[in-house]
């Protein structure tokens, strides 16, 4: 059974920066395209950033120019770069398979996700 974990949450300042990882216990990404979603308190999840199997990007338009995903297929991480930090970005940060996929294969458990608060 695939694990998610994931890391790299913290506090920081408005205007600030985090790089989120996701690591998972089986080669999974080369063959599954991958999302980053986010849980603010009292809001549903959304979807935050995607990866396809093939590489292609996409992001949710309230981060866009700011956040960037990226993966190590070789490591089983995948990654988010959060640039410009915005209070609005304070959330539970989870990964998962992107929409896509999830609706082919599935959904994995989720992880415990990782705190980001963002101070103005």
């Amino acid at each position: 059974q695939v694990q998610l974990v994931e890391s790299g949450g913290g506090l920081v300042q408005a205007g600030g920066s985090l790089r989120l990882s996701c690591a998972a216990s089986g080669r999974i990404f080369s063959i599954n395209g991958m999302g980053w979603y986010r849980q603010a308190p009292g809001k549903q999840r959304e979807l935050v950033a995607t990866m396809s199997r093939d590489g292609i990007t996409d992001y949710a338009d309230s981060v866009k120019g700011r956040f960037t995903i990226s993966r190590d297929n070789a490591k089983n991480t995948v990654y988010l770069q959060m640039n410009s930090l915005k209070p609005e970005d304070t959330a539970v940060y989870y990964c998962n398979r992107d929409p896509r996929t999830m609706a082919l294969l599935g959904y994995y458990s989720w992880g415990q996700g990782t705190q980001v608060t963002v101070s103005s």
